[in-house]
């Protein structure tokens, strides 16, 4: 009777085990699923579509922040629509990058205008306005005089900034406005080459008597030094003369 019963209880535990265990593994191993096309919906609207098609979603995000893209919109899959594989799969569904990067705000000043919107669109900074100011210097037309952000002030991504570009302006002769130089202490003829290479005239030249000041030396200009007065105006010197 034993000799029966043995066998009998072995043949049951292994149809137990085969119904538990190896049916299932054969059944599920044997089926497969359609990765669906996901890209563009929420990310709740792709995980209850992978669900129904017996596939789990997992979140990933995108290396650069897209600043034009909800950050629950999903903009890409893998595996990519199409696919087959086994059910269960995790789908990964990248989504863009939910805080904003933070960039040092750089240095514009010197630069040309298209040098500095370049710069600051690459950073994904937003250009909000650009003045423009009269320079006297050919050299500075077209280069940013002054910017609203310190360099290496942190800015995040979407920030407004807003520069100050020279604009050359040749003026008549007529209206041209130049500076006055300071000829106190020179002597006749340097403050004669000096007045005339400055765009100035040389004025009246009148006489002091001193015995402490050295004799044909400038003791007083009119204009005074700094003065900006009209291009080509005369300035008039006072010069110390010695004992006759």
């Amino acid at each position: 009777m034993k000799k029966v019963l043995i066998p009998l209880v072995l043949f049951i535990i292994a149809l137990v085990a085969a119904d538990k265990f190896l049916l299932p593994y054969l059944t599920e191993s044997g089926s497969r699923a359609t990765v669906p096309d996901v890209r563009n919906m929420s990310y709740d609207n792709a995980e209850v579509e992978l669900r129904n098609a017996g596939l789990r979603a997992t979140r990933s995000y995108n290396v650069r922040y897209l600043p034009d893209v909800r950050p629950d919109l999903v903009i890409d899959q893998s595996p990519e629509a199409g696919a087959v594989v086994k059910p269960g799969r995790s789908i990964y569904l990248v989504l863009n990058r939910q805080d904003k990067p933070i960039y040092p705000m750089p240095d514009l000043v010197g630069r040309t205008e298209t040098e500095a919107r370049q710069e600051l669109e690459r950073l994904g900074m937003i250009v909000s306005q650009v003045q423009n100011q009269s320079v006297s210097a050919r050299e500075q037309d077209g280069r940013v005089l002054s910017q609203s952000v310190q360099p290496e002030v942190s800015l995040r991504l979407g920030s407004a900034v807003t520069f100050i570009v020279g604009r050359f302006e040749q003026e008549p002769v007529g209206m041209r406005r130049v500076t006055v130089p300071d000829i106190i202490g020179m002597s006749t003829d340097q403050a004669r080459s000096v007045i005339v290479r400055n765009g100035l005239s040389v004025g009246k030249i009148s006489y002091e008597h001193s015995d402490l000041l050295v004799p044909d030396t400038v003791i007083i200009q009119k204009p005074s030094a700094n003065a900006m007065v009209q291009f080509g105006q005369p300035v008039n010197l006072t010069v110390a003369s010695g004992s006759n």
